[in-house]
C-alpha cells in the first residue's frame, strides 16, 4: 500500500531532534516509524505517524522544513528468507530501491518501508505476491 512519508531536515546541533519529537508528541502525533540519516551537515529524519496533515501543520508553524513522499508500506514474513525473496522479485521487475527500512510488528511479521523508484510497478508486484 502507498502511504505519506514526512522527510524532515535537521541541522547537526543537539537538541534539534528533541524539537521535533516534542513538537508531534505536543500535538498528540506518534511516531509509528522512523529512520536518520546523517551527513556532517545536517541530518534527514524519515518518520511514518499517525495523524500526516496534523503532523506537517504543527511542523511547519514550529518553523520546521517538511517534505512529504509517497512510500510503499507492506507487511512480510519476520523469518529468514521473506524479504530477501521479495526484494529478487521486485529487482526481476526492474524496480530499484532508493531505500528502505523496517521494523518488527510481531514475532511472525515486519513492516517495512520501500521508496522505490516507480510506486505503481512496485505495488504491482506486490499485489501479485500477496503483499501490497
Amino acid at each position: 500500500m502507498t502511504i505519506k512519508q514526512i522527510s524532515v531536515f535537521l541541522e547537526n546541533k543537539s537538541g534539534r531532534l528533541n524539537h521535533v519529537t516534542k513538537v508531534l508528541a505536543d500535538a498528540g502525533i506518534n511516531l509509528d516509524a522512523f529512520c536518520i540519516a546523517e551527513t556532517t551537515d545536517f541530518g534527514l529524519l524519515r518518520l511514518i505517524v499517525s495523524d500526516v496533515d496534523k503532523a506537517v501543520e504543527v511542523l511547519r508553524k514550529a518553523d520546521v522544513a517538511v517534505i512529504l513522499t509517497d512510500v510503499v508500506c507492506m507487511e512480510c514474513g519476520n523469518t529468514p528468507g521473506s524479504l530477501a525473496a521479495i526484494l529478487a522479485a521486485l529487482a526481476e521487475r526492474g524496480i530499484f530501491i532508493e531505500y528502505m527500512y523496517a521494523f518488527s510488528q510481531a514475532e511472525t511479521t515486519a513492516k517495512v518501508i520501500i521508496r522505490p523508484n516507480d510506486l505503481k510497478a512496485c505495488t504491482q508486484v506486490l499485489s501479485e505476491l500477496e503483499l501490497a
